[in-house]
């Protein structure tokens, strides 16, 4: 294989990855704003006006009851949660990937996960917090 094949394949690779950076941040931008508005929808029904709302499901508009409705909001928001916190965990290894391909050290801290409640009662327990 001679150089140039390999300098392609080398910017194939980086581009390649770059790309699926880009589009995860893309797709975290678009579910953290769908978030956003089930949040809003949320609020609005705790505002007492009456028993039933509108849901719209697609192209179609749907007449449900509250309680309904804030059961499917709710149950959607923890599954958009969920996706959003996958996307960002798969997205810290992408970048740290992109790093080692440009040669350059991984971002300190990056991959830093918070400790658990068990590893804080034995920190506090030993004396250490």
């Amino acid at each position: 294989m001679d150089d140039q094949e390999k300098v392609f394949k080398y910017l194939v690779s980086v581009e390649k990855l770059a790309e699926e950076i880009l589009a995860d941040r893309h797709e975290i931008i678009i579910l953290d704003k769908r978030r956003n508005q089930n949040r809003e929808a949320l609020r609005e029904l705790t505002k007492p006006l009456s028993n039933k709302c509108w849901l719209t499901v697609g192209p179609i508009l749907i007449k449900h009851d509250k309680e309904v409705a804030k059961k499917l909001l709710e149950d959607d928001q923890k599954q958009l949660n969920i996706d959003i916190n996958k996307l960002r965990s798969d997205l810290k290894v992408k970048v740290n990937n992109l790093r080692d391909l440009e040669m350059q050290p991984t971002v300190p801290g990056m991959m830093l996960v918070p400790m658990s409640q068990k590893e804080t009662l034995a920190m506090s327990n030993s004396g250490l917090i």
